[in-house]
């Protein structure tokens, strides 16, 4: 059995992080590589979320099936901010997931801390084993005020082909995830300034408030996204992705005419951390980015957009 690669495991991890902060993705993938060439597979399994992923998280244990597993309501981790990271470990041949606090994920805690991220695992409170982060001493409170915390890279990155152990693979499917900066992400900004086109704050009762176009995604962009799409669907404008939303659902795929659904669709993705230009044009970009959306989501990955990948999207 062979060993999974390293550009594998690096490919994955930079999807799952999505529209993390510059220097998060960076450091992140220096401890990737790091650990690698001391013989331990370490893979990300979250970056930044969305308040509504966060919502939703929250809920897990509590208004929703499964296990308790954070206490931080949306707004109020790290992660929503991109500044934040969840890892795991993963076999030899990287095809399954390994959750086991062991010697081995306690060193990439320790290459993580090297890299300038803090542990989960050190908290005395609420110990988050996976969890890694980089706040430059910003609290939550300060970034939903709009502070961003000024990182900086304090390492020379390892060149992939430096790492004495196997190296290479195939880069995944779809568009990469889009960089955060301090400034936000100019995808994000791009969603926002759709959003706030063509009148659509207002048209046909839309009703939302003009976005503030700060390349952060967070509750009212989603809201807005899915006003502009009830708007498009002729359905009650209400905010919420409920069964009429859902059957009016209008089903894009690659070459789709529909511009103005295709640039929704492109700035709904962008909302979730790709880097589509919003032109209307439903060329390969796009259906890569769909089926990577779709894969994240264990939803059928077909890179046609319909009903379950717009309810996803405006989770």
């Amino acid at each position: 059995m062979s060993r999974v690669r390293l550009q594998t495991l690096i490919d994955r991890s930079v999807r799952n992080m999505g529209a993390v902060h510059n220097v998060i993705r960076e450091s992140t993938i220096e401890m990737i590589k790091r650990a690698y060439g001391e013989e331990i597979n370490v893979q990300i399994s979250s970056g930044f979320r969305s308040y509504a992923d966060q919502t939703r998280i929250y809920n897990q244990g509590r208004t929703s099936p499964g296990n308790i597993v954070t206490n931080a309501k949306a707004g109020y981790s790290n992660h929503n901010f991109g500044v934040a990271i969840d890892y795991f470990l993963t076999s030899h041949d990287g095809s399954e997931a390994i959750w086991t606090v062991n010697a081995q994920w306690r060193r990439v805690a320790a290459i993580g801390k090297q890299l300038g991220f803090s542990w989960g695992g050190d908290w005395t409170s609420f110990k988050d084993f996976p969890h890694l982060q980089m706040t430059g001493g910003l609290s939550t409170a300060q970034m939903r005020a709009g502070q961003r915390p000024n990182l900086k890279m304090n390492f020379t990155p390892t060149k992939v082909e430096d790492v004495n152990t196997e190296i290479g693979g195939n880069r995944v499917m779809g568009d990469e995830p889009s960089i955060l900066t301090p400034n936000g992400s100019v995808h994000i900004r791009a969603a926002q300034t759709f959003a706030n086109s063509r009148d659509y704050p207002t048209r046909a009762k839309a009703n939302f408030k003009t976005l503030v176009v700060d390349g952060f995604a967070g509750p009212l962009t989603n809201n807005a996204l899915i006003r502009i799409y009830q708007y498009f669907a002729n359905v009650t404008i209400d905010g919420k992705y409920g069964p009429r939303s859902k059957r009016a659902a209008n089903t894009l795929r690659r070459g789709t005419a529909s511009q103005w659904w295709v640039r929704l669709l492109q700035s709904s993705l962008n909302a979730k951390g790709y880097k589509l230009s919003i032109d209307g044009s439903f060329g390969t970009a796009t259906e890569n980015a769909v089926i990577s959306f779709q894969r994240s989501r264990n939803i059928n990955v077909d890179g046609v957009a319909g009903p379950n990948t717009w309810g996803q999207l405006f989770r």
